[in-house]
């Protein structure tokens, strides 16, 4: 399920949530323009909250939504989108409390709604919640800017992410001590209550770093090669390790001050080896740094395996097309190796995009496996002598007969909405394409 309608259900519940008690059961008395300014107020603070507690939810890896949303890399996207979300409603909902005191001036305060009561026990915790909503606001819509400004260092990016779990509590408190006690014994309140538990559980989790613990493994490096910029690590997780399919990805740890970063597994199942391979590109101010930092023998710190990509699950009657994008191509790598063990009846077209193939490190890799998996044909797209791969050269490839075509893209975001648009140009529907949302921050 796409991140749009999920997000765009769960807004929907809220909303009727809202409407029902708000609109229907407890509705309140004024003119319009007040009634308009408490309505916003009320419905963009639960749309906040409703928000940032799935934050929270999905902040703890939930494996058991993998199916539902289709992978841990959709769940992590989620997350980020409706963090997004749950800050921009916060804003809206600062701004329309800001504007009251606008409208009273320009209308006056007849026709305003009566303060709605807040729960019996909450009465006294109106000024102090007011004021930690506030500042709430602020501290979020800071870390906002530097989530979204990708040149912010990635370590103090962390480091200020870990205070998600305080601010949520803190605009827990905000909402329990002011939202009206009507909506508590409605269908809004009920809503809340399994949100506001849920978040507040999994707030509690993350402070105790207990998130993923269930699916932490130790291991150690066993080899590392450097190859241009890029790093092949090779580690062996320890005998629990429950192996894995191709095309997973897991958290790796391996400096604890640093904390965990998601990779793909570079490599298949390998039958009585455990060793998990990794092809890290020099992409941010981490990555730049492991060459220097990492040795044989060091210990390493396995979380997963998690990730739902899998070419199996692609339809029978309709062509395979994979497209790799750069260090794209890792989870091809492990589809490649398993394509040995596990071959697929129908042809798999596999187009690899590169700056200069004259220079790719892992260009000569990607011909072996190739070649030695059955039904696989090759393209090689090199940007620097201006081949450049679009919906034409694909449907070259391999026009599909019946209009099926099942896309399995892994790059960059820009690159495989492009792609997408003109396949879906010409076959409509017929088109399908799967892709890793890599992107965790």
């Amino acid at each position: 399920m796409k991140t749009r309608n999920v997000l765009g259900i769960f807004i929907a519940i809220l909303t009727a949530a809202w409407a029902w008690d708000a609109l229907y059961v407890h509705p309140m008395s004024g003119t319009w323009p007040w009634l308009m300014q408490r309505h916003a107020l009320y419905l963009t603070g639960i749309g906040s909250i409703g928000l940032m507690s799935l934050v929270m939810v999905l902040a703890t890896r939930p494996t058991w939504l993998e199916g539902p949303l289709g992978g841990m890399d959709k769940i992590y996207n989620v997350h980020k989108w409706a963090g997004i979300l749950a800050v921009l409603f916060g804003a809206a909902h600062w701004f329309i409390k800001l504007g009251g005191g606008e409208l009273a001036d320009l209308i006056g305060k007849d026709g305003r709604p009566a303060k709605a009561a807040a729960l019996f026990f909450a009465q006294s915790w109106r000024s102090p919640a007011k004021d930690m909503g506030e500042w709430a606001i602020y501290v979020l819509l800071g870390l906002l800017v530097l989530a979204l400004w990708k040149r912010f260092p990635y370590r103090p990016w962390r480091v200020l992410h870990k205070a998600m779990p305080v601010i949520y509590l803190v605009l827990v408190f905000h909402t329990v001590a002011l939202m009206p006690a009507d909506y508590w014994v409605g269908a809004t309140g009920a809503l809340m209550t399994v949100l506001l538990f849920g978040g507040s559980t999994a707030a509690v989790l993350s402070l105790a770093q207990r998130i993923g613990r269930n699916r932490r493994h130790s291991g150690r490096i066993v080899s590392i090669t450097e190859r241009g910029n890029v790093l092949e690590v090779a580690c062996e997780p320890d005998d629990d390790w429950p192996t894995h399919r191709a095309g997973q990805f897991v958290f790796l740890t391996f400096d604890r001050a640093e904390g965990a970063h998601p990779f793909t597994i570079a490599c298949a199942p390998r039958h009585g080896s455990r060793q998990l391979v990794f092809q890290i590109k020099a992409l941010g101010d981490y990555t730049r740094m492991l060459a220097r930092r990492l040795r044989v023998g060091q210990p390493v710190q396995i979380e997963g395996p998690y990730g739902r990509l899998d070419y199996r699950k692609g339809r029978s009657n309709a062509a395979q097309v994979w497209v790799a994008g750069g260090i794209g191509i890792t989870p091809f790598l492990a589809w490649l190796e398993n394509l040995r063990h596990e071959p697929l009846a129908t042809p798999v077209q596999m187009h690899y995009c590169v700056r200069d193939a004259a220079t790719d490190p892992l260009i000569d890799r990607v011909r072996t496996l190739c070649a030695a998996a059955p039904n696989v044909t090759l393209h090689i797209h090199d940007e620097s002598a201006a081949q450049r791969l679009d919906a034409a050269s694909v449907l070259d490839s391999c026009e599909p007969d019946d209009g099926r075509m099942d896309v399995w893209f892994c790059g960059p975001a820009a690159f495989a909405k492009s792609l997408e648009a003109g396949l879906q140009a010409v076959l409509g529907r017929g088109v399908r394409l799967y892709r890793e949302a890599f992107d965790m921050r």
